[in-house]
């Protein structure tokens, strides 16, 4: 099938099925928003399963639709444009689904790709911890297995994006003794209902709660839940994280585009576009959204094995980002400083106080900015993996 003909093809299905009760959500989910509607977009989600629409650029034979790259961008510009609402399964689907197919067992993948295909388990990703954070080598959490024929967890993860709400995690744990660094992880796969695990959300800037602490006391999972080779998780970890920086971030851009557009049709209406120095940052801010898809466009096919393309793309869109934050503010001036009188609800909207707080648009798209630059590996250390890996610097001193 043409390229053409996929995306239209898709198009034609949003235009005619992101309507009635699944048009109520459009949009919704988004940066600070991650608890809307929640129940609304899984039903969309499996919606869109029951039509063959999710996991569209896995194999066939392992019930995706084969599409190519270029088809998957397609795919993610048009949910983009249609202004679909937030996926809730993205870690399975991105995430862990094309892992297990690239280091799972037979077993593994009869076992999970179908429930991430029809989107009835969800999955969370238990990689950084207190000390290990975009430093994920120094992880802690261990993993022993006992004559029961059973995984047994203990340590903590942190920053544990919808946990609360999924009932897998994958975990890169220690599963060696006396190891360090990259050698002696293993990656497993843990369920989340039972008692050896303990999910405490974490309050954001913005009052919600997508991440959360996730403790593991005795935790259990089969000796058959482990992906790859004993002791060599860091491999299969490193592909999960190619996976994370690959074509869905076309579609994140284009939600990118749209931020821009209202951010600007802001400015023209209460007259701070005549203002010079706020023209010129949304003239910069529109450069930097066209480079940043440049940059995605020549990249993403080529095989980068130092990271240095998806180091380069993650700095680029999270300071992006967090400066079109920064911009909504300006724009606005100080109505940025209040919110609605009112919550939803109808109680006071006390900023004070987190439990009774509702912001508006452009305050909850400020705060939450403000973790683009830490998440999924912060400014620094992509910095260090371009500065060492391309650029053949020495490498920054480390405690020993």
């Amino acid at each position: 099938m043409a390229d053409d003909e996929f995306a239209a093809e898709f198009r034609d299905w949003l235009d005619a099925n992101l309507v009635g009760e699944f048009a109520e959500i459009k949009g919704a989910g988004g940066p600070g928003s991650e608890h809307e509607f929640f129940p609304q977009r899984l039903a969309w989600e499996r919606h869109m399963a029951a039509a063959g629409w999710t996991c569209v650029g896995w194999p066939v034979e392992h019930g995706g639709r084969g599409a190519s790259l270029s088809q998957q961008v397609r795919f993610h510009e048009e949910y983009a444009k249609a202004d679909a609402p937030a996926r809730v399964s993205h870690l399975g689907e991105t995430l862990l689904g094309p892992t297990l197919i690239a280091h799972g067992t037979q077993e593994q993948k009869d076992r999970f790709l179908p429930r991430i295909i029809d989107v009835t388990e969800l999955w969370a990703q238990g990689y950084s911890e207190p000390g290990a954070g975009s430093d994920l080598a120094n992880v802690a959490t261990t993993a022993r297995l006992g004559e029961d024929g059973k995984w047994h967890l203990h340590g903590q993860k942190v920053w544990t994006s919808l946990a609360h709400l999924s009932q897998w995690a994958f975990v890169v744990a220690r599963s060696e003794e006396g190891t360090s660094r990259h050698k002696g992880l293993s990656f497993l796969l843990v369920p989340l209902d039972q008692p050896g695990v303990e999910i405490r959300p974490i309050q954001q800037l913005t009052g919600t709660s997508e991440f959360n602490e996730v403790f593991f006391d005795d935790a259990v999972t089969d000796a058959e839940m482990i992906v790859g080779e004993r002791g060599e998780g860091w491999k299969v970890a490193m592909t999960l994280l190619e996976f994370e920086r690959g074509v869905s971030t076309l579609g994140q851009q284009v939600g990118f585009a749209r931020e821009l557009e209202q951010i600007t049709a802001m400015a023209r209406a209460n007259g701070s576009a005549e203002v010079p120095a706020v023209r010129e940052r949304i003239t910069r801010a529109w450069i930097g959204l066209k480079v940043i898809r440049a940059h995605a466009l020549r990249t993403l096919a080529e095989r980068d094995s130092s990271g240095g393309n998806a180091s380069a793309a993650k700095l680029l869109w999270a300071n992006w980002h967090r400066d079109l934050g920064e911009l909504a503010m300006k724009v606005q001036g100080a109505e940025s400083l209040t919110g609605p009188t009112h919550t939803s609800e109808g109680a006071p909207n006390d900023l004070r106080d987190p439990e009774n707080l509702e912001l508006a648009q452009w305050q909850r798209l400020f705060l939450f900015t403000r973790s683009d630059t830490i998440y999924g590996g912060s400014n620094e250390i992509q910095r260090n993996i371009i500065s060492e890996r391309v650029l053949g610097l020495p490498r920054e001193a480390r405690p020993s």
